[in-house]
């Protein structure tokens, strides 16, 4: 299966932020893995905003896991972990 992620503009983000479809789940990503702090979580913050619905999903790609990032985000969101071959972490982030 191949997804098509589409470049998307984020207001105040400092990375590129794509969105793509899988499943009837519209995913927003982007990807930290080559800065430095606090530009990931800058961008997870921003990302945030824009989930408003249940079938919308943010991805992160970090070079580690994001432990001061979960402290911050608002208790109405959840995450997901998973720690990807390469070493980086891929976080997904939903609205509760």
């Amino acid at each position: 299966m191949s997804i098509t992620k589409e470049p998307m503009q984020v207001p105040k983000a400092t990375l590129p932020f794509y969105k793509y479809e899988v499943d009837g789940i519209l995913f927003y990503e982007f990807n930290a893995t080559e800065c430095s702090p606090p530009e990931p979580m800058v961008n997870a913050m921003h990302g945030l905003r824009m989930l408003k619905h249940e079938n919308e999903r943010l991805v992160g790609i970090f070079f580690h896991e994001p432990s001061p990032l979960y402290a911050k985000i608002p208790k109405h969101f959840s995450y997901e972990a998973t720690e990807l071959e390469s070493g980086d972490f891929r976080v997904v982030f939903r609205r509760e």
